[in-house]
Formats: C-alpha cells, structure tokens, sequence
C-alpha cells in the first residue's frame, strides 16, 4: 500500500468516525459540515433526515469573495461562519451540530466555528 492511499484511507476512517458520533449525538437537528480545501472554505447545513441541504455558504460566494480576495485564510473563514450563520437565521434555523469532517478543530475551522457561534448560530 503506498503512502498516499494509506494516507487517504486513514483520513476517511476520521470522517466517518467523526460524523457517526456527530449524527448519534444530534438528536434531531442539522448539521452544519465544514471542509476546507487548499484555495476555499465550504459550509453547508444539512438535514440528515431527508437528505438535503438547507443552506450553504462558502469562499467562491460573492458576497466573500471579491476580486483580490484571498479564500485560503482566517478571515475568509470568518466571513463564510458570519454568512452561513445570516442564512441560517433567515430559513429559521438556530440550533446545529457542528462536523467537522477529517479536519482538525484549529486554524480556518475554528475560525468558522467561532464566527458562526458569535453570529447567532447554537452549537
């Protein structure tokens, strides 16, 4: 098995990991998944029950991005947590369960986090 495939497999043992303890623990409410790639930060609230997604937000959105604009930082992250926590508020969602996929809660995650808990969202 070569490095990059062990590698892939262990961080897929971490998501599902992660998100079978997110969805045990959710009791009912959405969830709200984070991934981060290199260039973008994508959020998005999702309804396990019936299979689709309530809202979205992410770095490619024009009310972050902007031209000269950098999606790959902190404050990009910031702007995602506030504009998904704005949307989530206006489909009347206030109560979440926070996944955070293979990612580490640190850096642009947290960041997320921090700002959509600061706009209004409960997790």
């Amino acid at each position: 098995m070569s490095v990059r495939s062990r590698l892939a497999l262990q961080q897929k043992r971490r998501q599902f990991r992660v998100r079978n303890r997110v969805v045990r623990d959710a009791h009912g409410r959405p969830r709200l998944s984070v991934f981060r790639s290199n260039r973008h930060m994508y959020a998005q609230i999702i309804d396990d029950i019936a299979g689709r997604t309530l809202v979205s937000a992410s770095t490619v959105d024009t009310e972050v991005a902007g031209p000269g604009k950098v999606g790959s930082d902190c404050d990009a992250a910031r702007k995602v947590g506030e504009l998904i926590a704005q949307r989530a508020s206006q489909a009347g969602i206030s109560q979440v369960v926070f996944d955070r996929g293979r990612f580490s809660y640190h850096g642009r995650v947290a960041a997320l986090a921090d700002a959509a808990r600061e706009a209004g969202l409960d997790f």
